[in-house]
This record gives C-alpha cells, sequence and structure tokens, in this order.
C-alpha cells in the first residue's frame, strides 16, 4: 500500500513537471512568435514604452483618442467590401479607401489598448477580402494603363496594401496559424503578385506609381518574412517584357534604357542629393508616405541596410524641403502638376514630419511643424515627437531664401525661393519632371503675406471628385495646364516649350545661372538654351529691400530672349484680383475670340486689346485688400492683351482666371524689364485705402550687350537706382569695369546695385 502510494506521487510529481515543462515550452513559443510581430511600423518595446506613459502625454493621448473615435464609428457600421465599378470618388472607391485607412487604424488600436474588438474587426475584413478577391477581374474601368482590381488603377491597389500590411502585422500574433495561411494563400501573395508580376509596366520604373508598388509588396514581404517578395520590392523584377514606346496615361515613358527599378532605384533617381523630388512638392508628398513608412519598416526589420543614411539621409532632407516648398500657411507650391491647397496638414505629412524627427537626429524646427499639425502617428516616431512638443523642445522652422537642385546628382537645375519678409518669389527651371512635369522653364509666381498674386495655375483635374471625369485627369491637363503658355514664361511663336512633346523635354533640363543673397538684394537667375533651337532664355529675378528708397520689397525682373531668327514672343503674366488702374487706353472686344487655336492658346478668350506706351505699361490691380503694380519697360511697337481662360471649355472644366500677356513680333531678341510692387492697403470697414499708387516712377534699359545688362529705377521722389548684371560671367570675384553714358562703373561680381 505504502509502495503504491509512493508511487502514485511519483507519477503525479512527474505529470505535474511535466505539465510546467509543457507550460514553460508553450511560453517560451509564444514568446518567440511575439517577439516578431508587430515589427514594422510598431514594435514590441515601442507598444510597451506607449503604454508605460499613456494619460501622461497630451498630443499622443489626443491623438488616440481621436483615432479611437474614428475607429469606432466605422466598426459600428459593420464591415463592408463592395464589388469594384467605380472611379476615384465614387461608392465603391471611396470605400475600399477607407477600408484600408481603418484597417490600419484599427490593427493600431489593437497594441496599444489590448481590446480584441479591434482585432476581430480587421481579421473579419480581412476574410471578406479572402473571400472577395479571388473572384475579381480586373476592375471595369479602363482608363488606366495598370488597371487594378479592388480600383481602377493599380496606384491605389498598392495604397490599400501598403495600409493592410499594418494592420496584418497588428494582429498577426492574435490570428491562428491556419487563419493566417488561409489569408496570405488567397489574398496578400495574389495581391503582391498582381502588382509586380502581372502589371510590370506598373512596378518596374522610375516613378510616384513604382514606389507605391514597390513599398505595397515590401511591406507584405516584411509581415510574411517572404523574402522572394522583398527582394523584388527592393530591386524591380529581373525581367519584364515591357515594350521601349510604352506611355503612361500622362504621357510620360515608362521604360528608359539601362533604368535601374525598384524601391532603390526609386530612392536614388528621382530624388536630388537637396531633397527634392522631380515630380515637384504635390506628389513629392504624396510619395513621401510609402518612402518613409517602408524606410521605418525596413530600420525595424532590416537595419543592416542603413536606409535613412541611404544617399546621404536623403529620406530626411526631403521631408525639410517639402516644408520649404510651401507658403505661409503650409500649402505647397504649385510645381507642375499639383492641386492647389494641399498641405503640410495632409496625413501623409503627418507621417512625414514624425518618422523625419525621430530618425533625423529630433530636429526641434519640425516640432514646430507638428505643433500645427496637432496630430502624431501612433507609433515610436509620434510618440518622440509628442514628448518633445510635452518638454517644450520646439523651434520655429526658419524659411530663408534657398536654391534646391533637381536631378539624381544634383546637376538638372532646379527650385529656388526668394524671400524676404512677407514676399516669396518661386522660380523654376528644373528638369521635365517625369510625365507630372509642365512646360515651363523659367517660369515663376508670387506670394505676399502667404496670399498668390500672381499664380501658377496648377494642374486640371478635381481629385476624387466624381462628377468630373471620375475624379481624375482631365483632357485640359494637357491641352492647357501643361501648356507653355498656362504660366509665366516666355513663348515662342505661340508655340510650347520642346513643342510639347515629352520625349524632347525629358532630355532636357535648365541650368541656374546664379544663386546668390543678401539682407538688400536676392537674386537668382537662369539660363534655357532647349526649349527653342536656336533660341536663348535668360532670366534673372531679385527681390530688392532699400527702404529708403522704395518703402516695401519689390521684385525685379529681367528676361533676355536671345534668336537667331525673327519671331513672336509673348510673357503672360496670370494676376490675381481686380484690376484698379492702367496708364493707357484698351479696347474691349465686342465678340470674344480665341488668342490661338493650339498649344493652349485655344483656351484663352481675348477680352482687350492695347498698344503699349512708348516708355513704361504701369497695371495696378488689387487683391485681398492690397495694392500692386507692375511696372514694364515697353515699345510702342508691343502689343497688350488682356485674355481670360474658359475657351473651348464646353464642361467648365477651367477656373475663369485673367492673364495680361506683353507680346513682342518681328523680333530677333526681346528684353522684358518688369518690377512688381506690394503696396498699401483697402479697408472695408473704415473704407479708406493706404498707398495705393505705385512708388515707381520709371523703370529703364541704359544697356543691354551680350556681356552686360544695365537697368535704372526711379522712384517718386527722382530718385535714381541703377541694376547692372553681368550676362557672361556669374563668378563673384570677377572684377568688371564699364561705361554707360560717359559713365565709368566699377564693380567686383556678377552684378551691383547702388
Amino acid at each position: 500500500m505504502i509502495v503504491k502510494k509512493y508511487i502514485c506521487f511519483i507519477l503525479i510529481c512527474f505529470l505535474f513537471a511535466c505539465k510546467k515543462d509543457n507550460k514553460a515550452a508553450i511560453k517560451n513559443n509564444v514568446e518567440q512568435n511575439t517577439a516578431s510581430h508587430p515589427s514594422l511600423i510598431l514594435t514590441q518595446k515601442g507598444v510597451k514604452n506607449i503604454k508605460a506613459q499613456l494619460g501622461t502625454i497630451p498630443l499622443f493621448d489626443k491623438t488616440l483618442e481621436d483615432v479611437k473615435q474614428d475607429v469606432d464609428a466605422e466598426i459600428s457600421k459593420g464591415i463592408a467590401v463592395p464589388i469594384p465599378k467605380d472611379f476615384s470618388g465614387g461608392y465603391t472607391h471611396e470605400q475600399h479607401k477607407k477600408n484600408f485607412l481603418t484597417l490600419q487604424k484599427a490593427g493600431v488600436l489593437y497594441q496599444i489598448l489590448d481590446d480584441e474588438k479591434y482585432a476581430v474587426y480587421v481579421r473579419d475584413m480581412f476574410l471578406e477580402y479572402a473571400k472577395l478577391y479571388p473572384t475579381l477581374p480586373l476592375h471595369p474601368q479602363e482608363r488606366s494603363y495598370a488597371r487594378g482590381k479592388l480600383f481602377w488603377q493599380c496606384l491605389n491597389d498598392s495604397n490599400w496594401l501598403v495600409y493592410a500590411s499594418q494592420a496584418y502585422d497588428c494582429i498577426y500574433n492574435w490570428l491562428s496559424k491556419e487563419e493566417r495561411e488561409h489569408l496570405e494563400n488567397d489574398l496578400f501573395i495574389p495581391f503582391a503578385n498582381f502588382i509586380s508580376e502581372k502589371n510590370p509596366q506598373f512596378f518596374n520604373r522610375v516613378h510616384n506609381h513604382s514606389t507605391w508598388g514597390n513599398v505595397a509588396v515590401g511591406m507584405i514581404a516584411l509581415v510574411m518574412d517572404n523574402d522572394e517578395l522583398l527582394q523584388k520590392a527592393l530591386y524591380g523584377l529581373k525581367t519584364d517584357s515591357i515594350a521601349a514606346n510604352l506611355k503612361d496615361d500622362d504621357g510620360g515613358f515608362i521604360k528608359n534604357k539601362d533604368q535601374k527599378v525598384g524601391f532603390l532605384a526609386n530612392l536614388d533617381e528621382p530624388f536630388s542629393p537637396d531633397g527634392y523630388y522631380t515630380e515637384g512638392p504635390y506628389y513629392q508628398r504624396y510619395a513621401m508616405y510609402p518612402f518613409l513608412i517602408f524606410a521605418q519598416a525596413l530600420e525595424n526589420k532590416k537595419p543592416e541596410l542603413k536606409i535613412f543614411e541611404h544617399k546621404n539621409a536623403v529620406l530626411t532632407k526631403a521631408v525639410e524641403a517639402l516644408i520649404n516648398l510651401t507658403d505661409k500657411d503650409g500649402e505647397f507650391y504649385t510645381i507642375n502638376d499639383a492641386q492647389k491647397g494641399m498641405s503640410y496638414y495632409s496625413r501623409e505629412l503627418v507621417t512625414a514630419v514624425d518618422i523625419a524627427y525621430h530618425y533625423g537626429g529630433n530636429n526641434p524646427e519640425l516640432l514646430s511643424i507638428a505643433k500645427k499639425q496637432n496630430k502624431v502617428n501612433l507609433d515610436d516616431t509620434g510618440l518622440a515627437v509628442a514628448l518633445g512638443l510635452k518638454n517644450n523642445l520646439d523651434k520655429p522652422f526658419r524659411k530663408k531664401s534657398i536654391t534646391l537642385t533637381d536631378g539624381p546628382n544634383g546637376n538638372q537645375g532646379g527650385i529656388s525661393i526668394l524671400r524676404n519678409n512677407n514676399l516669396e518669389v518661386i522660380f523654376k527651371y528644373t528638369a521635365q519632371g517625369l510625365s507630372h512635369g509642365h512646360y515651363d522653364k523659367l517660369s515663376f509666381f508670387m506670394y505676399n503675406n502667404g496670399t498668390e498674386v500672381v499664380q501658377d495655375y496648377g494642374l486640371a483635374r478635381f481629385v476624387n471628385i466624381e462628377q468630373k471625369g471620375g475624379g481624375n485627369y482631365l483632357k485640359e491637363n494637357t491641352t492647357w495646364a501643361k501648356q507653355t503658355i498656362a504660366h509665366n514664361t516666355v513663348i515662342q511663336n505661340e508655340t510650347s516649350h520642346f513643342n510639347g512633346k515629352y520625349s524632347i523635354g525629358s532630355k532636357n533640363h535648365s541650368n541656374q545661372y546664379l544663386f546668390n543673397i543678401s539682407e538688400k538684394i536676392k537674386v537668382v537667375s537662369a539660363k534655357e538654351n532647349n526649349a527653342y533651337p536656336g533660341t536663348e532664355l535668360h532670366r534673372t529675378m531679385a527681390i530688392v529691400t532699400d527702404s529708403s528708397f522704395i518703402k516695401q520689397p519689390f521684385v525685379l525682373d529681367i528676361f533676355n530672349v536671345i534668336g537667331t531668327s525673327t519671331n513672336k514672343y509673348d510673357l503672360p503674366f496670370y494676376y490675381k484680383g481686380q484690376i484698379m488702374q492702367t496708364n493707357f487706353k484698351y479696347t474691349q472686344q465686342a465678340t470674344l475670340k480665341t488668342l490661338g487655336d493650339k498649344n493652349g492658346y485655344q483656351h484663352l478668350f481675348v477680352e482687350a486689346l492695347a498698344d503699349a506706351p512708348n516708355s513704361n505699361l504701369k497695371f495696378n490691380w488689387m487683391h485681398n485688400n492690397v495694392f500692386y503694380t507692375l511696372t514694364s519697360a515697353t515699345q510702342a511697337t508691343d502689343k497688350i492683351i488682356f485674355a481670360r481662360i474658359g475657351a473651348n471649355d464646353p464642361e467648365y472644366n477651367l477656373r475663369r482666371d485673367p492673364t495680361l500677356i506683353i507680346r513682342k513680333t518681328n523680333t530677333k531678341n526681346a528684353l522684358y524689364v518688369n518690377a512688381i510692387e506690394a503696396h498699401g492697403s483697402y479697408s472695408p470697414v473704415s473704407e479708406f485705402s493706404v498707398n495705393a499708387y505705385s512708388s515707381i516712377a520709371k523703370i529703364e534699359t541704359l544697356l543691354n550687350t551680350k556681356d552686360y545688362t544695365a537697368i535704372r529705377i526711379t522712384n517718386n521722389n527722382k530718385q535714381s537706382k541703377l541694376f547692372i548684371f553681368s550676362n557672361t560671367n556669374p563668378d563673384k570675384t570677377t572684377a568688371h569695369s564699364i561705361t554707360i553714358n560717359d559713365n565709368e562703373f566699377n564693380w567686383v561680381g556678377s552684378y551691383t546695385y547702388n
């Protein structure tokens, strides 16, 4: 009996020990599995740190509560995964877009709040997609060069997978092995293969489209530890069979000779060393999300790649470059295809600012932008920003006059921004900008106190508004917005730069001549030799600050055109506001006719015509209760055209904005000399106007040769200033000596102002 009890005791101890060991083994397996997820954007360590500080970090806590309310509202509506049929702005498009945004947020909430309802929601939605996706043909809308399945283009499908990957990472350990296998085999792997293998024309190129595609495949690859997919994402498809002359929907060539592909190529090629993205800030903003979110995931999963050090830390430079490409209100300048009003308050820039701060050395100036955005990422980067703001580490982001080079090596022209107090001049002399580029070499636009005064039109598109072409690009984007006449630069013989052909424009770029800034005068100058064969375009722009001469800073604009044959030249100014006064008589047209029949001219109605004064044109207008005056050195042979956008536009796709055009005819060479002043104000409350007239009495050309241009500016007090510019030697150390009207002038550097 004693022996039996002893044996039973031994057996119980053994079973207890085995059970204990089994629990330990299970625990170890769970911990090992848990250690790998989440690991893309959220990390195990980061989640633990966030949880420890919840309730003590005001901006992070506020963002978390806002996100929770949004997701809870979506959960209460139930899951909707409709069969795709609509363009942008339509129900099915917007529902699938809302789904991927909500999936990502719900995954984050599960990790931070430990509430399984969010994991259940993500799983159940994924299961619905896994049921739907294998049944889907190509999207029924056939407009795109790369049709998607959930959306009308692969670009939006890629958006879905970039966000969905983050949600999958967040609930990965919560799912059963069988559920993961089902989702990966029926949804995620086929999805990634469709974006890449089935659409090489979309995936294997350098463009913001392919960046999204590369990142979509790369993100899901990192969640699943699928190295084959990851290699595709980083380096592209090894073979693609893309036709050499294949173009995308915007007319851009898809494949270039010897072009590298994949995520790393998209990081190397479109960005200049300064962080400028060749497509322009609107698309840079859009592309920064996949660039940075994948970089963050790679930093967490593949730190050996040192992705944030790639190309001399170009990704974090790019965020600061983007902020410099905004006006006073944070809205991006409309360079190339760009919608007015897009700003650094967008969700992409919230992510970009947080990641750049966390991985870019904790620049306190970025905190001031995050403070304005008033929200953060719900991850390690957002926590870092929220803590920085809590500890009052923010400093104002100081926007200064700056040049951002274009091209992978920074030698394909660029963008210069001249800033003085509230005045901003944006001068464009870039490369083409891929298929989203416009034909507007040496164009400019101008802001005063955050208000656009001389405008760039931007794009012809109502983004995600279904009534207007399904929310996509309108035909007028090609016939108007991209054409040179739509911009503030010289047009020769009513023909766009490079004849409006991408195949020519993509091979050429303008060149900076000089960029020099001081307290009194800030100058940028660039040349363009290929827009019109046989014609050299050379534009110099300056902001002059000389309060003893002219009270307010003013813009000096010198455009020198040197041709080899007789041409007609037009220089438009797309002013914003209401005409107040002119110093010339004009004749309004009783019948509206178009200015031309092609190259954008067919979209301009001629409203009035005039002969230019044989000295100075004065054009005075008001915008947002501020007065402006354009003073131009003109000749009696010059013609003045008042025109308005909107001709040949039966669906009212274009804004009815005005322009003033200075036309010079029958001449080989042309010199445009202009000054633009912002002066005075009007109060609709007191009904008083102050300083409503120009302070410049006269502007005149004293000398214009191959080597030098000399401009005299006279104010209302009969004081004069002389600006002399060297047209052929931009060197800052060269000594110059010239004689003008028996007066000798000596100076060192490319120009003098005195």
